[in-house]
């Protein structure tokens, strides 16, 4: 193609001394070779873009998984939203240890981001043992999941409960749906509190409930 366009342009150069007569001419010649040459490497054309543009950005998502703790080859612990954990608002940050009440205690949970309505899982398998309040206007519930054979106990807040102390729940099941805060903290970002326990003693729930962020694979 080169060698092509180099021989239009010799071409035009040849009738310098001529330019006001033959112009036109010149120009309608160098178009007629750039055309064919165009229509004789578009295939290559082509591929040389294909090329050169730049591939799509790779699309990640956040996975959430739990560790195994009873060696079963199965995790045992879930995210009971599903989202990611509270950043920071005007109430402040929704990990482990963050500062509340001026910083007069510390967070003994992690809050997971929800919207309110949607479906809130059984972060633990076992049995619901205990059912209360968050509050004293009775407006937030929780929920009280004990597993007797790992020795977990796991309490959910903020819930709008479908199940009953006594019942059996597996991990990953639906024990409610989100109840939101803003009525409580206006702007807050809507979550579930999440209180992991064992022996008595809360621990930070991300040493159990682990993310990752895995790359999406075109279909």
């Amino acid at each position: 193609m080169h060698k092509t366009l180099s021989a239009a342009y010799r071409f035009v150069a040849a009738h310098r001394p001529h330019r006001v007569t033959l112009g036109l001419a010149a120009c309608a010649a160098l178009f007629a070779v750039v055309a064919q040459a165009a229509e004789t490497h578009a295939p290559d054309l082509k591929a040389a873009v294909a090329e050169a543009r730049p591939a799509p950005e790779p699309t990640y998502t956040l996975v959430w998984e739990g560790i195994d703790v009873d060696a079963d080859g199965a995790g045992d612990f879930a995210n009971p939203t599903g989202f990611e954990v509270r950043a920071h608002d005007d109430f402040g940050y929704g990990e482990w240890g963050a500062s509340r009440d001026g910083g007069a205690r510390e967070h003994e949970g992690v809050d997971y981001v929800g919207f309110a309505g949607q479906d809130v899982m059984a972060p633990i398998a076992g049995q619901v043992t205990r059912m209360g309040y968050a509050y004293a206007d009775g407006a937030h519930k929780y929920v009280e999941i004990t597993n007797d054979t790992t020795g977990y106990v796991a309490r959910v807040f903020y819930v709008d409960a479908e199940v009953a102390i006594g019942e059996t729940v597996a991990l990953g099941q639906k024990i409610g749906t989100l109840k939101s805060l803003q009525a409580r903290y206006p702007g807050i970002t809507d979550h579930v509190h999440l209180e992991m326990m064992k022996g008595g003693a809360r621990f930070d729930c991300a040493r159990v409930i682990v993310s990752r962020w895995e790359k999406e694979v075109a279909v």
